[in-house]
Parts: structure tokens; sequence; C-alpha cells
């Protein structure tokens, strides 16, 4: 009797596992969904980390190319490399750099900056007119060529100043506001860039230029100029071996 019972009792047992059975397998097929799901996932990422470990390695060489060009100053002339190989190496003090190493500029206005700075980004700015006097001194003996040095206590700088400038169609800013440097470049920038003019277009420009009879000069974002006095610079620019944009590239 006793075994009858726990037959039936082992019987019921087994109808309720069985019962159970659908279940738990329609759980086993959701779970190798998932798996499945997760394996393809695991894949696709695969590829991408493969992938985006070759545009790391892009990267890398680039950075390293350029930090190699800004190292050797790639771009500048034989004068101011040597100037700032001297500097680098103890033998030429107060030397601070070429004015494009001194500033930064966002890259929506670095089109500008480079057509209005033009030669003078390579002007290198100096502690005072002693310091320049022996780098002129080093350039002369060396037979190395020329350059030209901006001693912070001999430049003197100021910005522009006009009635009603900042409600003219496509205003942006002065120049010398636009670009970023340390404060006791003030003088130096605002000598290169406190008298000329941000806007958006070349219409702009003409119509800013008109208004204010030509007084100062005026640039554009894309780098078309009207100039003080009222001629015009422009044309196409060749934006691949720009120093500003070498150095706004290697940040990136």
């Amino acid at each position: 009797q006793k075994a009858r019972e726990d037959f039936a009792q082992g019987e019921k047992r087994l109808a309720e596992k069985a019962e159970q059975i659908p279940a738990l397998e329609n759980v086993v097929s959701g779970f190798q969904l998932k798996k499945g799901s997760r394996e393809r996932r695991a894949a696709q990422l695969s590829v991408r980390i493969q992938e985006a470990t070759i545009a790391l390695a892009d990267v890398r060489n680039r950075i390293k190319m350029l930090r190699e060009l800004e190292r050797e100053y790639e771009g500048f002339h034989k004068a101011v490399r040597l100037v700032m190989r001297e500097s680098a190496s103890g033998s030429l003090r107060g030397i601070h750099g070429p004015v494009s190493t001194l500033m930064r500029v966002d890259e929506r206005y670095v089109a500008a900056t480079e057509t209005v700075l033009g030669a003078a980004m390579q002007n290198i700015v100096t502690d005072d007119e002693e310091t320049a006097r022996r780098a002129i001194g080093l350039l002369k003996s060396r037979d190395a060529g020329r350059a030209t040095f901006l001693p912070l206590t001999a430049i003197r700088g100021g910005r522009l100043s006009e009635r009603g400038l900042e409600n003219q169609p496509g205003f942006i800013g002065i120049l010398s506001d636009i670009v970023v440097y340390e404060e006791r470049y003030r003088a130096i920038f605002q000598s290169l860039l406190g008298r000329t003019v941000l806007v958006e277009t070349i219409d702009d420009a003409i119509a800013v230029a008109r208004t204010y009879a030509h007084r100062f000069r005026i640039v554009t974002l894309d780098g078309q100029v009207v100039n003080a006095g009222g001629s015009m610079t422009g044309g196409s620019l060749n934006r691949s071996a720009g120093i500003l944009s070498r150095a706004n590239e290697l940040a990136k």
C-alpha cells in the first residue's frame, strides 16, 4: 500500500514536471536567441575594434609627424628655425617664440587670421630690444638670413574703436579680441590685429568699408581682405600648409 502511494505521488510529480518542460524549453530557446544575438553583436564589435585600432594607429602616426614638424619648426624661415634652436639649447635667452606659437585660434577663424598675419606669424617675440639685438647679431654672424623681432618692451598696440561698428552687417569682432593669448602679449597682438575687423562675407566687408570710409582693414571668414585705403586682396587659399592649421589639427 505504501509503495502504491509513493508510486502515485511520483507519477503526479512526473506529470507536473512534464507540464513544466515546454515552458522551460521556451526559456532555453529565448536564451539561445539572446546568445546568438550577442555573439553577432560581439562579432560586429570585434570588427569595429579592428577598424578603430587601425584608425588609432593612423592618428598616432599623424600626431607624431605633426609634433616632429612643430619641433623642427617646419614651414618657418631658416632664420626663425636657427633662433629657436639656439633658444632651445639655452645659448640665446629671452626668446618667447614666433607669434603663431603664442596664440590659439578657433578653427572657424584660422583662414582669416593666417591671411591677416601673413609673414608676421613668423615674427619672433623677445623680452626686450637687447635680446633682439643679440639674435640679429647671431643671424648676421651665421649668414642665416633675416627675421623680424617684436620686443615686449618696445611694441605698443592699439585696439580699433569705432562707434556702431558692432551693429554693422556680418560683424563678428575685432580680430585681436578673437584670438586667444596670454595677457603679457596683449600689446603684440593688438599691434598686429587690433585694427582688423572680422566679418562674415566679402559683401559685408565692402559695406562696412564704405560706411567707415576705408579707415581700417576688414577680413572675411574665408580670408578675403578689404584693406585700409580701399584696396582689396582675395582669391583661393592654400589650406594644406598653414602653421595655425597644423597647430589646430594637432590639438584636435
